[in-house]
């Protein structure tokens, strides 16, 4: 089973660009001379070696922090500045946002008690940190308690510190009209690389640098959107598996004379996944990465497809949307969400008029391989037959 190959460009702020045409002291690849004297954090801006090669990623046996949490949070609210803080729902079963608790002082047991938060609540903002201001590399140590922080095989990261994910739009009139350019919208729903064997668990993403409005990122349930279906279709949805590639997406950048630091896979997970932590059911699916139910034929399997990413995408009663204020940091749990940017052109400017860079960093911790059922947690070989039968090769193993 062949994965499908992109039909047409589309632009993609992390990847390697024309506009990209300046070299770093070390000589490696990064932004324009232009664009890179705008930025307020140049210790975070993306940087591309075209001779770094990445062998395929191994599996590990991993556990996740949420099962270590309080069920009252209590090391994670300890650490609000002075016992002052406010927590509150973004909506009623989806998303919390919180102030006066700095990400950057959590201990061990405080990390705990936030991946136990994210995996129940899906998505936490935490408003007003400095845990960016202390540079890539101290976000990546902080970020990797949570797991193997995963390298991307074609973003931007900043110099010597690969394992954060960069996305850079720059202010040329040819970057500006990107976002509309060749599609009437911008918005991409998706699971940040759900084509690892071992996708992230929870990510940390902070918007450095870009305009007062715009650019906000949609966030959907797909636990909830499990829970909507009615009891006989979710029966119908299990013992069911999803093709999952990033075939498309390197074949994206040879298009824009991108890099890609590691060869394209494709691994196979169930649709339906039992949470580690929470014990829940989500609907692990997305449009970018996802292409193909191997049990079904291709017309079958593209209209369940369909039916599922409208149903996720469409029901606005189970998103939330995250909105950049300076210095804001999103926190999710990359499983049992999808998420999307919303795109901004020339209208986004500064008080003077002036068009703004957009500049922000993530950090993917590795988490658990997706189980359909927790009696195969951690095991190397799950699905080991449906591979064999489709002819995929398991470079994770």
């Amino acid at each position: 089973m062949a994965p499908i190959a992109a039909a047409a460009s589309r632009y993609d702020p992390s990847q390697f660009n024309k506009n990209h045409t300046a070299y770093t002291a070390q000589g490696n690849l990064t932004v324009s001379r232009e664009n890179s004297e705008k930025a307020k954090y140049p210790e975070f801006l993306p940087t591309w070696n075209p001779n770094v090669k990445y062998p395929p990623l191994k599996f590990q046996s991993l556990d996740d922090k949420g099962v270590y949490g309080d069920d009252g949070y209590s090391s994670l609210l300890e650490h609000a500045g002075n016992g002052e803080y406010t927590m509150k729902n973004v909506t009623p079963k989806f998303g919390t946002e919180i102030e006066g608790i700095q990400l950057s002082e959590l201990d061990e047991n405080a990390k705990n008690d936030l991946s136990l938060l994210l995996a129940r609540r899906g998505v936490v903002i935490f408003r007003n940190q400095n845990l960016l201001q202390k540079g890539p590399k101290y976000f990546a140590d902080w970020s990797r308690y949570f797991g193997p922080l995963h390298i991307h095989p074609t973003s931007g990261a900043p110099e010597d510190v690969p394992d954060l994910h960069v996305t850079f739009r720059g202010t040329s009139k040819d970057e500006l009209e990107s976002a509309f350019k060749t599609r009437l919208t911008n918005t991409q729903w998706h699971t940040d690389v759900s084509y690892e064997k071992m996708p992230p668990s929870y990510c940390f993403f902070s918007v450095l640098q870009g305009p007062e409005s715009g650019g906000d990122t949609l966030f959907a349930d797909t636990v909830e959107a499990y829970k909507r279906l009615s009891p006989e279709f979710q029966k119908r949805l299990q013992g069911l598996h999803v093709l999952h590639t990033s075939e498309d997406q390197a074949h994206l950048q040879r298009q824009q004379g991108g890099f890609s630091r590691r060869d394209p896979v494709s691994n196979i997970h169930p649709l339906i996944v039992e949470h580690p932590v929470t014990k829940e059911k989500y609907i692990f699916l997305n449009r970018e990465f996802s292409r193909q139910i191997v049990e079904l034929k291709e017309e079958e399997s593209t209209f369940l497809m369909e039916f599922l990413y409208n149903h996720i995408e469409s029901a606005h009663d189970l998103q939330l949307r995250a909105s950049w204020e300076p210095n804001t940091v999103v926190c999710w749990d990359n499983r049992r969400t999808v998420h999307s940017p919303t795109g901004i052109d020339e209208s986004a400017t500064d008080e003077f008029g002036n068009p703004v860079i957009r500049f922000a960093v993530r950090s993917s911790p590795q988490g658990p391989s997706p189980v359909a059922d927790l009696q195969h947690f951690n095991d190397p070989h799950y699905l080991g037959e449906l591979y064999l039968k489709l002819g995929i090769i398991p470079k994770h193993l």
